[in-house]
């Protein structure tokens, strides 16, 4: 598995599950953040497909967006989950699905069997980490 510090500098696109158009959200927050330090963000969330959030389409599903993002070349890297902790078996199969490398799940997420499943996938898993945090905290 590789380190946080190699995830965070090899991954470009990132999938943000549980995307809030609130800006006091953790999400927003996270997500407008990891923009202004040259990440791509891209939304998703069924409530809100086909609006945008941060200037980047809303889809409803990993599937839905990583299928629109290879029509132009791109991949989905890093699928980041703002989902409750029992929810994050689907998503865990569907960043499988899509061939995403990494599935982080955010503070105080934790599903050991969806981890164990994306782990044995080969994707590298992180649990119950802030990416912004996290970093924050490598930038120095």
């Amino acid at each position: 598995m590789r380190s946080i510090k190699e995830i965070l500098q090899e991954s470009k696109t990132i999938a943000v599950v549980g995307m809030s158009t609130k800006s006091e959200r953790d999400s927003f927050i996270v997500a407008r953040y990891l923009q202004s330090h040259g990440y791509r963000v891209v939304p998703v969330n069924p409530t809100y497909a086909g609006t945008e959030i941060l200037g980047e389409t809303v889809y409803a599903s990993l599937q839905e967006a990583a299928n629109a993002l290879g029509a132009d070349g791109q991949k989905i890297d890093l699928v980041d989950c703002f989902r409750k902790s029992a929810d994050i078996a689907p998503v865990a199969h569907e960043a499988v699905a899509i061939g995403a490398s990494v599935l982080w799940m955010q503070l105080g997420i934790d599903n050991q069997a969806a981890a164990d499943m994306a782990t044995a996938a080969g994707l590298d898993v992180v649990m119950d980490r802030c990416l912004k945090i996290e970093h924050a905290r490598l930038q120095g």
